[in-house]
């Protein structure tokens, strides 16, 4: 995806995300974690939400942008901040987790099913996923930028063949039941 690859768009986004984080998402991960668990975020953006894991957890970040990438080596040079797209997720490190709010939404189903299956293989022994959408069945377009929206229909047919379903469930972002999250165990 290139819109996030541009300074002003970047930019826009920071603007646009203010009084938003993961704190929800990231609590409801807490239950299945150890503290010091290594955590991979795709997709960290500005680096909200890897700050508030790296409070508890070990958080790898990432993003396909090197703009955020730059940006948050910058703002907090002790993070482990890698340049990964959440397709292929080139790395040869291993998880305890794998962590992204709002990030796979922009992988058209294809491409988040290869994501989720690299995933799969990048994480240790009993490790979980966590990931949030939009809430529906279609595809939105803004601008540049698109949402594949998921339900649980969805869902459970994107993760139930290599993982353990936790937990799915709708939450309200901005509007009631506007968004869903589930969380995995790998089998």
């Amino acid at each position: 995806m290139n819109y996030y690859k541009s300074p002003k768009n970047v930019e826009q986004y920071i603007q646009s995300s203010i009084g938003f984080d993961g704190t929800f998402l990231i609590n409801k991960m807490g239950k299945y974690l150890s503290p010091k668990s290594t955590v991979l975020e795709l997709g960290m953006g500005e680096g909200k939400d890897s700050e508030i894991i790296n409070a508890t957890y070990k958080v790898t970040a990432s993003d396909s942008s090197p703009v955020f990438v730059e940006n948050l080596k910058s703002k907090s040079p002790d993070f482990d901040v890698l340049s990964l797209d959440a397709i292929s997720i080139n790395t040869n490190k291993t998880f305890d987790a794998v962590y992204s709010n709002k990030v796979l939404i922009h992988l058209a189903r294809q491409e988040c099913k290869t994501s989720v299956q690299r995933q799969h293989s990048i994480m240790n022994k009993n490790g979980i996923v966590l990931h949030s959408f939009w809430y529906g069945n279609d595809t939105e377009e803004y601008g540049e930028l698109f949402s594949v929206n998921y339900n649980e229909s969805l869902l459970t047919e994107l993760f139930v063949k290599h993982w353990d379903i936790l937990e799915m469930k709708r939450y309200k972002e901005m509007e009631e039941d506007d968004s869903i999250y589930v969380i995995c165990r790998k089998k």
